[in-house]
């Protein structure tokens, strides 16, 4: 009998041990399905974050281009342009309507270029701001060369120059100069004096062939003039390419010191500005440009009736008018650099742009011209050629000492302004040879 208790006993204290050992199995167990439940749920909502992403990208996209910026308030005045062509034919409407809806226009592709330029580096950016920086201008041009509207690509494009050099550079010196006026504010008077340089020898090239054509010196009357513009056209062309080598190569480290300072600042801006992949940057790029073209067709074919409507002269619609959609960008951007006191870049915007116009998109669109067998040459008339050329020497003498205060800025728009009255009361002479074809 106690034998039997005994082993009573003892199987009594083998059970709780037993079942003892049976939790702790069951939890290894839970443990590791909690686990792999968390690494399944962990994957699974990575899976959907990443389908999230891309399905929400395009809108995102659409959002930072065509919404973001408030000036995108004007983006339906160009569809609105286009249904009062077709349903009504006032031609000053056309023109009014469609020059606000190119000026969101002309500021996205700036912005889509900025976006693109992160990705390619200094070199392939500084090309792409030659190209898509004055892209609206370049576009309007060709579709008034195929109109064999040869004096509005002229009077616009150097409306473009006077713009930039007189009005854009005016107000970032002026509200600069307020907003900074306890102090003077610098630039890199090594880069200005490179940058007025190329324009003098714009002036040059634009200043031969209406001497020779003015003082009837040609060999072949008619044909040299147009001869000597394209000879140098190509020459300003090669020019302008050693520049942009010169500047981004060659002495790169003199010409961007100052610039790397203010962004090493500014990283976390940088960073944020990047807003845009590659691919979408060059799918924006395309769908704009095209955009611009089709407004641009339909902005210079209302320019004939909206001067007739307005009662205003084409000089002064394609000199002062026109040129305000394509410096939109330029002069708010300047603006702002200017009060953040960055005139680097304010020089940059202004003169840069400048430059671009005078030794790059004037000698491409007489090389187009010739391409198309229109008569494009570099004479833009004695009036408009001396205006060219006493507007250099102002901001040239402005920009000779490095510095800049709100009454330099004053002075430049009120040349600026000096300028447009001068034109509002010009009349274009008639002449056979830019009325279009030979």
């Amino acid at each position: 009998m106690g034998s039997v208790e005994k082993v009573d006993l003892d199987f009594d204290e083998e059970v709780p041990f037993s079942s003892s050992t049976n939790p702790g199995k069951v939890h290894a167990f839970q443990s590791e399905k909690a686990e792999k439940t968390q690494v399944l749920s962990s994957v699974n909502l990575a899976s959907l974050s990443i389908s999230k992403q891309i399905g929400i990208r395009p809108i995102r996209s659409i959002y930072v281009v065509l919404i973001k910026a408030k000036i995108n308030m004007l983006l339906p005045f160009g569809p609105l342009a286009i249904l009062i062509h077709y349903l009504t034919g006032k031609h000053g409407w056309v023109f009014f309507f469609t020059l606000l809806g190119i000026t969101p226009l002309a500021e996205r592709l700036g912005f889509a270029t900025e976006q693109l330029a992160y990705f390619t580096g200094p070199t392939v950016g500084g090309l792409l701001n030659a190209t898509f920086g004055n892209a609206t201008e370049m576009i309007i041009s060709i579709y008034a060369l195929k109109n064999g509207m040869i004096r509005v690509v002229q009077q616009s494009l150097l409306g473009s120059i006077l713009s930039n050099m007189l009005l854009v550079l005016g107000c970032a010196f002026f509200t600069g100069g307020i907003v900074h006026s306890q102090k003077v504010q610098v630039f890199n008077k090594a880069s200005a004096v490179v940058n007025s340089g190329l324009l003098l020898m714009a002036v040059m090239g634009i200043l031969f062939p209406a001497v020779l054509y003015f003082t009837h010196s040609e060999v072949h009357f008619g044909k040299s003039e147009i001869s000597l513009s394209r000879f140098s056209s190509c020459i300003m062309l090669i020019a302008y390419a050693s520049y942009l080598f010169f500047q981004l190569r060659s002495d790169h480290n003199k010409y961007s010191s100052l610039e790397e300072g203010g962004d090493s600042d500014e990283n976390s801006d940088e960073e944020e500005e990047c807003e845009l992949t590659k691919w979408e940057a060059i799918g924006w790029l395309a769908i704009l440009t095209a955009w611009v073209s089709i407004l641009s067709g339909y902005l210079v074919d209302a320019i004939q009736g909206a001067s007739e409507s307005w009662n205003m002269p084409v000089a002064f619609i394609s000199v002062i008018l026109l040129p305000i959609v394509g410096n939109a960008a330029e002069h708010a951007s300047a603006i702002m650099f200017a009060m953040k006191d960055k005139l680097d870049i304010t020089l940059g915007v202004a003169i840069g742009s400048s430059t671009q116009i005078s030794m790059f998109v004037i000698p491409f669109c007489v090389v187009v011209g010739w391409c198309m067998g229109k008569p494009m040459d570099l004479n833009f008339q004695l009036f408009e050629t001396a205006t060219l050329f006493i507007t250099v020497l102002v901001v040239a003498f402005m920009l000779q000492d490095g510095t800049s205060n709100y009454f330099k800025g004053l002075m430049l728009i009120l040349c600026y302004l000096i300028v447009a009255a001068s034109f509002f009361v010009h009349v274009d002479p008639k002449t056979t040879k830019n009325s279009g074809g030979e």
